[in-house]
């Protein structure tokens, strides 16, 4: 079993790689190593190994785990589905949502963030593949969220995140990546105030290379760092 050293060390080469197909460097990705089900021990050898950015997918989970880790240097990114009734524990936890999905978790984010007296980095989830087992926003009503989420003065909207259907060939949820590609470039070209499309948050650890050629500049991943996850 290679140590997390090692498997990061790998990452990166093929992150750099993919990267110069599109015409970018390795630097132009940001790599979020998410710790689902992950020990607390394997996630500090991972921060010495120079993780920067963590992502989890659930809150409980990460209220566990982050007081017993270094805050100073890291960025915590909230990946999964996040629900109304935990906003009040995400905003003190997280840097980052990634799956801002409903303008009522927007009200209630930007409710907690005015009493906690924080801003708050997010991300819209595009349920890209109009899957009903999954969350986020209909690709054509994501202006429309923007539009409305876009004043609230504790929100940072700073671009867009999906989880593409799961397919056996990575090859063919390229299709999706390039719809995302899209749909960030139109969101710019409405010029809408205060709205950033910095980070277009996609691929994973079976697909992430394929991402990142069709303009991924966010990528996260679990297994190919940590190893397989326990259930």
């Amino acid at each position: 079993m290679n140590s997390i050293k090692e498997n990061l060390y790998r990452v990166w080469e093929r992150i750099e790689k993919a990267a110069q197909k599109s015409g970018r460097k390795r630097e132009d990705i940001t790599l979020v190593a998410v710790t689902k089900t992950v020990e607390v021990e394997r996630i500090r050898e991972g921060i010495e190994a120079g993780i920067k950015e963590i992502g989890e997918n659930r809150v409980q989970e990460a209220r566990e785990k982050i007081p017993l880790l270094p805050r100073e240097g890291i960025k915590w990114h909230m990946v999964g589905h996040l629900q109304r009734n935990k906003a009040k524990y995400a905003v003190r936890l997280f840097d980052m949502i990634q799956s801002l999905d409903s303008l009522s978790l927007a009200e209630e984010l930007e409710k907690r963030c005015q009493k906690e007296n924080r801003t708050l980095e997010v991300l819209i989830e595009v349920n890209i593949g109009g899957e009903e087992t999954k969350f986020g926003v209909a690709p054509q009503e994501v202006i429309s969220l923007i539009e409305k989420v876009k004043d609230f003065p504790h929100l940072k909207i700073k671009g867009l995140m999906c989880v593409p259907p799961w397919l056996e060939d990575p090859e063919k949820v390229r299709p999706y990546f390039i719809q995302m590609r899209e749909l960030k470039e139109k969101v710019i070209e409405e010029k809408i105030p205060g709205v950033e499309m910095k980070y277009l948050s996609m691929g994973m650890t079976d697909d992430f290379e394929i991402a990142i050629e069709e303009g991924a500049n966010m990528v996260r991943l679990g297994r190919a760092i940590f190893g397989e996850r326990k259930k």
